[in-house]
């Protein structure tokens, strides 16, 4: 999923959180301690995921297609190689373990 995707989907959730919240609001009145808590709760994430949403429009870039590199099929130049080891079989003028 996209970034704009996942953050839409959060949305519902939040958009879903409010309205049970509301409705727990009606059934058990809004004096009480926990339902504030949750309700300034609620009321934070929807602060902090609008937060995100502007964060991720400003900071998603679209991704640059690197350039090409021709490789050309001409072998190369055995000189290159004179001073290393072949990977795996130790030098060459000494037996492999």
């Amino acid at each position: 999923m996209s970034v704009h995707d996942e953050l839409t989907s959060v949305q519902r959730c939040l958009d879903d959180l409010f309205r049970s919240v509301s409705r727990l609001e009606q059934q058990l009145g809004s004096r009480g301690l926990e339902i504030r808590r949750v309700r300034t709760d609620a009321d934070h994430l929807r602060e902090s995921v609008a937060l995100l949403r502007e964060t991720a429009a400003t900071s998603v870039v679209p991704a640059k297609r690197p350039d090409l590199v021709t490789i050309s099929d001409t072998p190369y130049d055995d000189s290159l190689w004179t001073d290393s080891d072949d990977e795996g079989l130790g030098a060459r003028d000494r037996r492999a373990p």
